[in-house]
């Protein structure tokens, strides 16, 4: 069975108040987290850099929108070496649809307990139509 992407993110992609250079940062990301959103140990931003191709300032600033977002987490400060990070579970991959399941349930209830914060996603429910189709059939209602 191929992995699973979760919808809560991916559906509403385009609607991301970051730049394009973020979303794909996040691919990156995704690319190269674990299952659950978990990040290689020690994957802090000198590493990333190295392997993005930027500057660690670089790697901060398409960092920057997607952790204000709660797309991406830090760790406690207690509990940190250096800036490591993770994928919020509700934006992460999974290798099958019950393990996502059971890692949504348990998201919802440390979300709950606040123990976790919440995803700041826009609330949009359908893509704009698109600009190069002309414009809408629109008429007065009689």
């Amino acid at each position: 069975m191929a992995e699973v992407m979760s919808p809560f993110l991916w559906d509403r992609i385009w609607a991301l108040p970051v730049s394009p250079a973020s979303v794909k940062f996040f691919a990156y990301l995704l690319a190269r987290s674990k299952y659950g959103g978990n990040l290689p140990v020690n994957h802090n931003q000198k590493v990333m850099a190295q392997e993005y191709g930027k500057t660690p300032q670089g790697i901060s600033a398409l960092m920057a929108p997607l952790c204000e977002l709660n797309i991406v987490l830090r760790p406690p400060s207690e509990t940190r070496d250096g800036n490591t990070y993770r994928l919020h579970p509700l934006v992460a991959k999974y290798e099958n649809h019950e393990a996502m399941e059971e890692a949504f349930r348990e998201a919802l209830r440390l979300i709950k307990a606040r123990k976790l914060p919440v995803l700041r996603l826009p609330s949009y429910q359908v893509a704009p139509p698109d600009p190069t189709e002309g414009k809408p059939d629109l008429q007065v209602a009689c």
